[in-house]
């Protein structure tokens, strides 16, 4: 790549010089291999802890009687009541200080006396509701930790105040959990696993192998259900969960602590080693799925979620007792904060010794479905920086009720920022206030709509029409993927999205010397015979700064943008017409400028869109998107060309490099074959051939300008040159 005079003035600006300072990668590098000088240590964690309950010890433990959904008081509560027994067992087990058993047990006992007079949660949710809590997923959760606690403690409690424990309490909870929920105990889903997992524990703790072979087997122990039929069938093989990240790290927690409870106690099952070291992939794949440390927003997600998760915390610090890979350590030192285990202590002594390693981010597909073959998502990285270009393919299938369609959808990462960007979910969770906490009336009326993804849309209706059961048994087919140096593609189609539609996209980070950086090139298609309209959003991240045609907006009223399928949240600022099929258009994020630059057909209009239309509750963000559209009766073709560049430095007020570097983008066809030519302004050439066929061994040529272009293989990145050929 090209050391440009912009970027030494840059260097000379900024006061560096780019010779004598370390490239991104080793600036990763060095940082991840520090030692830990300053921010948490597992010490803090138990000093806060220990503080934590000091603050609670001199007063009594206030157990409300069931009351308030989520969010609400008695709900939060029993939540802090859980977290306070739990911190308490477990400095037990690391300090031996009886004074933290003793709170242990008087907690338990003064649950022990009032839950069995408790019955179904007042305000129950609509899925199997709780006593505790107004779902049962909460009392799993709540059971879960509980459990633990009295493992660490019994020893510490005399017989007639065990009774009391284990009948009234943890095995009243277990029956409910189990045989007085077989719905939720039997499902193949994160409530079946929390519910499993704390059943499976509570019988560890109280030394009842039925309850343990109940969760590790199902009801009825046949193996049907369970915890190991969860383990088979919620994981691809390579560790994805089919309903997303932010659903992965949710339902890894009771994973990894009941598997290590499993491995310790039934060590001949070897549990960490089925399918293929399964577990331990789902930890790996769950770090994967993370971008300047918050997880990808696919499908239902709160987007502040990221690796600082307590699920995480438990999962990292369980790996690295597992694998011992050092490059774990630097995931902690991101996470910056610490669980009370013994494990996590390790964790933080490492770490502290100086023995990080940088995490391997990479270039990955990451199978979908229980055999795999449900589609994937495919993750882009430009480079092993953490913080550099990435792209998220999302050719995943459904992903059950918290899916959203979305089928060969676009995130687009750079610099520490999220660029092309995903609504996640509407919600407020836990905000009692917001509609009780739950999903928003928005959540499926917007955000799980097509339209509000970087996904093609036809007649403004949702993929399989926004059916989540035809979703679900409809998936991508996968074409090939490549990590090959200079060239990171992947390529996906499906049929089944809209009758009569066929829809591919191939997405590639491409480097060449004709850009100051890496740059995407993402080519949509949909193919069908007669008249459909086809939008393709994008939406984007920061602040509109160029285009290359005329913006007409009206400036007294706005409309939204249709009255369905979400196109009703939309309002429509301004519409243009591209010039000579050229759509251009720069935004600046942060301290960065971004170029989408596009080949469309000769009738497509460009919409510039923003959130917030048919919203008199206020509940949605509002974030612009533009919208390609193009009416057409032979499909359409969007080639599109997504160009990081220049610097803009309001403190030391310098701008450098605002200008996209592309002067045209063209879309080549020769049959199933394809071919995209960038032109840049200061006249060299780069092109991609793509196949329509994955095997490695077969010719591919396209006809460009007069000229052949062949190539072997699915893909092939044709350098920059000065004749245009």
């Amino acid at each position: 790549m090209r050391l440009k005079w912009k970027n030494i003035l840059a260097a000379v600006l900024t006061g560096s010089v780019a010779a004598c300072a370390p490239s991104s990668e080793t600036a990763v590098k060095t940082t991840a291999a520090t030692s830990v000088q300053s921010g948490a240590s597992f010490e803090t964690t138990m000093d806060a802890a220990k503080d934590s309950l000091s603050a609670q010890m001199s007063t009594p433990l206030i157990i409300p009687v069931p009351k308030d959904a989520g969010g609400g008081y008695t709900h939060e509560q029993h939540k802090k009541n859980a977290k306070l027994i739990y911190d308490a067992g477990q400095l037990y087990k690391l300090t031996g200080e009886t004074q933290y058993a003793d709170f242990a047990s008087k907690a338990m006992l003064d649950y022990a006396e009032v839950y069995p007079s408790w019955g179904l949660h007042p305000a129950k949710k609509e899925q199997d509701p709780g006593r505790m809590f107004w779902q049962n997923l909460n009392e799993s959760m709540w059971l879960l930790h509980v459990a633990q606690s009295y493992g660490a403690i019994k020893d510490t409690v005399s017989p007639e105040q065990r009774e009391k424990i284990e009948t009234d309490l943890l095995r009243n909870m277990a029956d409910f959990m189990s045989e007085g929920s077989p719905t939720t105990f039997n499902k193949i889903h994160n409530h079946g696993t929390w519910a499993t997992a704390a059943v499976g524990l509570t019988g560890y703790a109280i030394g009842d192998d039925d309850y343990v072979e109940q969760a590790l087997m199902g009801l009825d122990k046949s193996g049907d259900a369970g915890f190991l039929k969860q383990m088979d069938r919620l994981f691809s093989p390579d560790g994805y969960y089919n309903e997303g990240p932010y659903y992965q790290r949710f339902a890894l927690k009771p994973f990894v602590i009941f598997a290590q409870a499993v491995e310790k106690n039934n060590p001949e099952r070897k549990i960490f080693e089925q399918r293929d070291g399964i577990l331990k992939k789902a930890i790996y794949t769950t770090i994967h799925q993370n971008y300047g440390g918050l997880f990808f927003p696919i499908n239902d997600a709160i987007k502040e979620k990221g690796i600082s998760t307590n699920e995480l915390l438990h999962g990292v610090a369980i790996a690295y007792e597992l694998t011992g890979d050092k490059g774990l350590l630097s995931i902690a030192q991101a996470q910056n904060t610490f669980v009370l285990t013994p494990e996590s202590r390790k964790l933080s002594q490492d770490l502290a010794a100086g023995m990080a390693e940088p995490f391997d981010y990479k270039s990955m597909r990451l199978g979908d479905g229980e055999d795999g073959t449900d589609g994937a998502l495919d993750i882009l990285r430009a480079s092993a920086d953490p913080n550099g270009l990435a792209v998220v393919a999302k050719n995943t299938s459904q992903g059950l009720g918290h899916g959203h369609f979305d089928k060969l959808g676009l995130l687009v990462y750079d610099a520490g920022h999220e660029i092309l960007r995903d609504y996640g979910a509407a919600r407020f969770l836990n905000v009692e206030a917001k509609y009780g906490g739950h999903y928003l009336p928005e959540n499926n009326a917007y955000a799980k709509q097509t339209i509000a993804h970087n996904a093609l849309v036809v007649d403004e209706t949702s993929h399989f029409n926004g059916d989540v059961r035809i979703g679900n048994v409809n998936a991508p087919e996968l074409g090939a993927f490549v990590n090959d140096g200079a060239l990171k593609a992947t390529t996906a189609e499906i049929s089944t999205a809209y009758d009569g539609v066929v829809m591919s996209r191939t997405v590639a980070i491409i480097e060449d010397d004709a850009f100051p950086g890496p740059v995407i090139v993402d080519l949509v298609e949909g193919h069908a015979e007669g008249s459909h309209q086809y939008d393709l959003p994008f939406h984007y991240n920061g602040h509109m700064i160029e285009t290359n045609f005329k913006v007409a907006a009206d400036p007294v009223s706005l409309v939204p943008l249709g009255d369905k399928n979400g196109y009703q949240f939309l309002w429509k600022l301004a519409e243009a017409t591209p010039i000579d099929g050229l759509s251009q258009i720069t935004f600046l994020l942060d301290r960065k400028f971004y170029s989408v630059t596009s080949s469309v057909p000769d009738n497509t209009s460009i919409i510039f869109a923003e959130t917030g239309a048919g919203d008199p509750n206020f509940s949605l963000r509002h974030e612009p998107a533009f919208i390609l559209r193009c009416q057409s009766t032979d499909g359409v073709s969007y080639a599109s060309v997504i160009e990081p560049h220049g610097d803009y430095n309001p403190v030391v007020e310098y701008t450098l490099d605002s200008h996209s570097h592309v002067k045209t983008v063209s879309h080549f066809e020769t049959g199933a074959d394809e071919f995209v030519l960038i032109e840049t302004k200061d006249g060299r050439f780069v092109g991609l051939g793509i196949s329509g066929d994955p095997d490695t061994s077969i010719s591919h040529t396209v006809s460009v300008n007069g000229a052949d272009k062949t190539w072997t293989g699915p893909y092939k990145l044709f350098h920059s040159t000065q004749e245009g050929q």
